[in-house]
């Protein structure tokens, strides 16, 4: 038998309709093409004509195509996501280093960012974490006394951040809830040393074999919020300070939050955790879950408490905003190849 065949290994869409469409796009089989001078069909194993043959090819390279382009898509992605983990680091370690050397705002960081989230009204979509807070005519506020200093930190925290990124520079948005993280972050690890009679090696061993820093990761990806250029309107925020436990449920209810979120928060509506939590307790319906959070304050791991305590930040410091997945990327400079010297 005289002939010409070849087998190809290239994926390959179905030119028979009778074959199952369920298979795997990404299934290969093998196609031979036999090409024969005899005039014996007989031995033929499939007859394909020329505009099939070159149909099928096309497919191929189509295909093939496509799957170059997803893969250099991929790549970029991949790029842009280590981008934003360094930034993301160079942000944490300097507002690290910023909240070490002040651990006195470290309450002020805290309400700081639960009231430029607060501001998110449900019925009208505006305000939450917005970075509004930064403004004079929102920061002078009644409902912001006292944080002024919190914030000049943060500015200058910015511009070091700032004058090391190479994807523009951090939004207060941003800012101040990654500040708010920081500051949670260094309550977990001044409890660990605590616990471990005031030494600071043995805290970090125990916050770091029990601590909660794996729970962080869905914070973490919120990053890209942006700035409002204008104040949140007025009124959307209580005094915490004067405010009665019934009017911090109902705003807590008013962005979906119920009295479990309100008591896990403590820490952020003032100073004293404790006072705060004191007048909590005297309502039947958060008195439960601060009973549950000072137990668990009081165990190697506080997992309830730091578990819970990071959801809800992660959950309030995303209301109102539309994420950037691309924010604090940059394009990479290609190689010229045709320059190299071999």
């Amino acid at each position: 038998m005289a002939g010409i065949s070849f087998v190809s290994t290239l994926s390959c869409p179905s030119l028979y309709s009778s074959h199952s469409s369920s298979s795997s796009s990404s299934s290969r089989f093998h196609l031979r093409v036999c090409c024969l001078y005899g005039k014996d069909e007989g031995q033929w194993q499939l007859k394909l004509k020329r505009r099939d043959l070159v149909g099928c090819f096309s497919s191929v390279v189509a295909l093939e195509m496509i799957a170059s382009s997803r893969g250099e898509a991929h790549a970029a992605d991949l790029i842009q996501r280590r981008q934003r983990s360094e930034f993301q680091s160079s942000v944490k370690d300097t507002l690290y280093k910023a909240i070490k050397a002040n651990p006195d705002l470290v309450p002020s960081i805290l309400t700081l960012a639960l009231n430029d989230a607060m501001t998110y009204d449900k019925p009208t979509k505006s305000g939450g974490a917005n970075g509004s807070i930064r403004l004079s005519p929102e920061i002078s506020r009644p409902e912001n006394s006292g944080l002024a200093p919190a914030l000049s930190l943060l500015e200058e925290a910015k511009k070091e951040i700032d004058s090391n990124s190479k994807g523009g520079p951090i939004s207060f948005a941003d800012l101040i809830q990654f500040a708010a993280q920081s500051a949670v972050k260094k309550t977990f690890l001044d409890s660990a040393i605590r616990k471990c009679g005031g030494n600071e090696e043995k805290g970090r061993t125990l916050y770091s074999a029990y601590g909660s820093n794996g729970q962080w990761g869905l914070f973490d990806k919120f990053m890209g919020r942006s700035d409002s250029e204008i104040p949140d309107p007025e009124g959307r925020i209580p005094q915490w300070d004067k405010a009665s436990v019934q009017d911090m449920k109902a705003k807590f209810s008013s962005i979906g939050f119920g009295p479990r979120q309100l008591a896990v928060m403590s820490a952020f509506l003032g100073p004293d955790q404790l006072a705060t939590e004191t007048l909590l307790a005297s309502d039947p319906d958060v008195l439960p879950w601060v009973q549950k959070y000072q137990r668990s304050r009081e165990t190697v791991s506080q997992t309830d408490y730091e578990v819970d305590l990071i959801t809800t930040l992660t959950k309030l410091s995303s209301v109102g905003q539309q994420i950037n997945y691309e924010a604090y990327t940059y394009p990479v400079k290609r190689v010229d190849f045709s320059k190299l010297k071999l």
